[in-house]
C-alpha cells in the first residue's frame, strides 16, 4: 500500500522575504513621503527618532501589519494598492532604518 500523500503546508499569514531597506527606499519616495516626509495626518516623520522609537519598540511584524492593512489615518499599503506585500515591508524597514 502507498502512504497517503503529506498533508499541504499551513498558509501563512504574511510568506514574506526579509525586509530589504535598500528596496524600500524606491517605495519610499513614490509612495510613502506623501506623508513620511511631511508629517501629513500624524504620519511619524522619517529620520525622527523621538516620534518612531515607540513604533519601533512593537517590533517589525507589528509595523508590517499596520502599513498592510492600514492603521488609524494610515490606509492599507499608504494608499497605494499596486504595491506587494514585500514592497511594503522593505518600505517599512527602510523608514525603519533611516529613523533609529
Amino acid at each position: 500500500a502507498k502512504a497517503p500523500p503529506p498533508p499541504p503546508p499551513a498558509p501563512k499569514a504574511v510568506a514574506l522575504g526579509p525586509p530589504d531597506a535598500s528596496r524600500g527606499e524606491k517605495v519610499y519616495q513614490q509612495t510613502c513621503f506623501a506623508c513620511h516626509g511631511t508629517g501629513a495626518a500624524g504620519a511619524p516623520k522619517l529620520g525622527d527618532k523621538a516620534a518612531w522609537e515607540p513604533r519601533i519598540a512593537q517590533g517589525m511584524d507589528t509595523l508590517i501589519q499596520h502599513a498592510l492593512k492600514g492603521f488609524k489615518a494610515m490606509p492599507a499599503k499608504g494608499g497605494n494598492p499596486g504595491l506587494s506585500d514585500q514592497q511594503v515591508a522593505d518600505a517599512v524597514a527602510y523608514m525603519v532604518e533611516k529613523s533609529r
